[in-house]
């Protein structure tokens, strides 16, 4: 998005540089990525930044209000609801499309955000190979508010481990040596020393819950860095969703974030945020007329993951033919900007901006972030078959 630094980055690009990228990317743990990486970082201004962190205040100011809880208690299906619920999320992700408004001008639009975690781990690793491999301008960082990659895991260990011994704390998952996002695993146990465990291999004894470590110990579970969402579980076998009804149960661990978080936080956040960054949202079933420039509008369910059950070209028969639209929120499309120039076409961007928050905080901190280029309709890999500079990658801001 920096003209100057966007030219530079392109005339001294070739294929053999990405590809060293590439392989020193996975030479930590070989053949953990199975996402496209893209060819390039997103360059981007202060001005642009201050855009971004600006609507990210503002939502913060509604997830902080007295109210929150109120306003998304039906915000939990009752058959995933989590008891022990702790006072905030640890973590917020906004995602943001890089757009551009009718006077043509850039600026950022939220597409979605999550009360639960994203790639923490991966992103530090990330960055130290993309400063090994590319020109990244003096004055540039990943890292938000002064945070540095050792003050970065420094915090980032503190929250997830809270006063346990890192032994006594997992990131659990269902089969995560299977996950896309497995590197995010490895990469987080490598920086703050907790194991990666599938939900498969613990151990219930009362309201205690156990695993076994690499020596075939057996260690106590007292704090849940949670990575299961629980729209997946549901659609595992049927051994592992009966192994799942365990966390629905009270447990003597705390959870980091809670569950429930990644409710209250989300798609259902929307339609009570107020913000000229935010598009417009409604639930569908609150929508008292259906608009009549619905081409300018995307249906999505509230409860689903990875785009699953968005319609983009909707029709006043998707509406009609919903039977639960109290689970659907109707929100205006935004223009995604082709905003990174490459080799062939344009490509769009999307940021993902990532929010800590410590225990006993008044507010959540901006740490750091993530990107995702695209030349498709939508950001996903199934939009991006066969496309080059898209995929994962990170945005540097001027600081």
């Amino acid at each position: 998005m920096v003209p100057s630094i966007r030219q530079a980055f392109n005339k001294q690009f070739s294929a053999e540089q990405y590809e060293a990228y590439l392989a020193d990317l996975n030479s930590l743990f070989p053949g953990a990525i199975e996402f496209r990486v893209a060819e390039t970082p997103v360059f981007i201004d202060r001005a642009f930044k201050d855009k971004v962190l600006g609507a990210c205040e503002s939502i913060v100011n509604v997830i902080t209000q007295f109210n929150f809880n109120l306003l998304t208690s039906h915000a939990i299906p009752p058959d995933v609801r989590v008891p022990n619920e702790n006072a905030h999320t640890h973590f917020i992700a906004f995602d943001f499309g890089i757009c551009e408004n009718e006077a043509g001008e850039y600026e950022p639009q939220l597409i979605e955000m999550q009360g639960f975690p994203t790639l923490f781990g991966y992103q530090i690793w990330q960055d130290e190979v993309t400063r090994r491999h590319f020109n990244v301008p003096e004055g540039y960082s990943t890292y938000l508010n002064g945070f540095t990659r050792d003050t970065y895991i420094s915090l980032l260990r503190e929250i997830l481990l809270g006063t346990h011994a890192a032994e006594h704390v997992i990131l659990l998952e269902l089969l995560p040596h299977q996950q896309k996002t497995k590197i995010d695993f490895y990469c987080t146990s490598m920086y703050t020393g907790i194991p990666v465990v599938c939900l498969t291999e613990l151990v219930q004894e009362g309201k205690k819950l156990y695993y076994h470590n690499a020596e075939g110990k057996k260690i106590q579970v007292k704090r849940i860095y949670n990575r299961i969402i629980f729209d997946d579980l549901q659609q595992q076998s049927e051994a592992i969703r009966e192994k799942g009804k365990l966390l629905l149960e009270d447990l003597e661990v705390e959870w980091v974030p809670h569950p429930n978080w990644f409710y209250r936080i989300s798609k259902y956040t929307l339609p009570f945020i107020d913000h000229p960054y935010v598009p417009k949202t409604f639930f569908l079933n609150e929508l008292e007329t259906i608009p009549p420039d619905l081409d300018q509008y995307v249906l999505k369910p509230l409860f689903s993951f990875a785009g699953q059950g968005v319609v983009i070209d909707v029709s006043k028969d998707d509406i009609e033919k919903i039977t639960d639209p109290e689970n659907w929120i109707l929100q205006r499309k935004v223009k995604y900007a082709d905003i990174i120039q490459t080799p062939d076409i344009p490509a769009k961007a999307e940021i993902r901006i990532f929010y800590f928050w410590k225990e006993g905080e008044p507010r959540p901190v901006a740490t750091n972030n993530l990107a995702r280029l695209s030349k498709g309709k939508m950001i996903g890999v199934r939009y991006n078959k066969d496309k080059e500079w898209v995929g994962g990658s990170l945005v540097y801001f001027e600081e």
